[in-house]
């Protein structure tokens, strides 16, 4: 499966923005899917998950009550909807599938591009 995010940009503290993982090559449905985050000289970190027929959603501590993870899986797209962004929410942004449901990256196979987020301050 390929994956592709977009939807990142620069926005100001406080503001939003929607995320969105569109999926080819195969159907999305089959996967749990992730969102995870790279800041420069950290390490790409967890962010959300959500399960395959998106019943079941789990968020890194800082994301809890401000980002949230869905699907539409007859669209073939996962999206992250990010309120109160704050300038340390500011890396990269990929989203990638899984066979198995869960945070760790080790689960995690194909991963798309990325898409920049910048919050200033």
């Amino acid at each position: 499966v390929q994956l592709q995010a977009s939807g990142g940009g620069l926005v100001q503290a406080g503001g939003s923005l929607r995320l969105s993982c569109t999926a080819s090559g195969r159907a999305l449905r089959t996967y749990a899917m992730g969102w995870f985050r790279q800041a420069p000289g950290k390490e790409r970190e967890f962010v959300a998950a959500i399960s395959r027929g998106g019943l079941t959603t789990s968020y890194e501590d800082s994301a809890k009550g401000r980002f949230t993870i869905s699907r539409d899986n007859a669209k073939n797209t996962v999206f992250l909807l990010m309120n109160s962004l704050k300038p340390e929410d500011t890396a990269i942004y990929y989203c990638a599938n899984a066979l198995s449901y869960g945070s760790h990256k080790s689960l995690y196979d194909s991963w798309g591009q990325g898409t920049q987020v910048t919050v200033s301050s």
